[in-house]
């Protein structure tokens, strides 16, 4: 087993210690890194190892940090979110390096995971397309429920900013997803005058 095998091994180790399950009993983050690394393979066709090992590293072990250890409101889940990239890229790299993965490749990895150069590094971008892309073919229906007293504005303004970090390429299939009809009308809206 080489090492980007290992490597996944263990990604897929330390996602599978996620209490949340899916109806199908399997856990959500092991889940959620499957779907990511299909993405990736869409949003950037022949995909390096490296790369995808990355798709899988995306929330990894995102559980660990619940939403409520910030405060609320906005100000609050950004906080939230950026200590997530950084310990997330953390332990990415720590985890690749475990399983052997050169110490160059698991930094590029974490550089990847942590966000850093959103829009200028293609490996960054490609996994935030994967990553909006994730949510709005399988998560957006339930964040709507889930938050069913958002005023309708404010569901429109999180899909013009979800749109807005995506490529081109990333918006191209984006635009291909087969959406059920009220989230359909929210990307529209969101979407008119872009």
């Amino acid at each position: 087993m080489d090492a980007h095998a290992r490597a996944r091994v263990l990604l897929d180790a330390a996602h599978s210690a996620d209490p949340k399950r899916t109806a199908d009993g399997r856990a959500a983050e092991l889940v959620y890194a499957d779907r990511m690394e299909a993405w990736v393979d869409r949003v950037a066709p022949g995909a390096s190892p490296l790369l995808r090992l990355a798709a899988r590293c995306q929330h990894l072990e995102r559980w660990s940090v619940p939403r409520t250890s910030f405060p609320e409101g906005r100000a609050g889940y950004l906080a939230w979110r950026k200590s997530l990239y950084g310990k997330q890229a953390k332990r990415a790299r720590a985890l690749l390096e475990q399983a052997g993965v050169a110490a160059a490749e698991a930094g590029e990895v974490a550089t990847w995971v942590s966000k850093t150069g959103l829009k200028t590094n293609s490996g960054t971008q490609a996994l935030e397309d994967a990553a909006c892309l994730v949510f709005l073919e399988n998560e957006i229906a339930a964040f709507a429920a889930q938050h069913a007293d958002y005023p309708r504005e404010k569901f429109v303004d999180i899909l013009k900013k979800t749109w807005r970090k995506m490529s081109p390429h990333g918006q191209e299939l984006a635009r291909g997803l087969a959406l059920p009809p009220a989230i359909a009308a929210l990307v529209t809206d969101a979407l008119a005058g872009s």
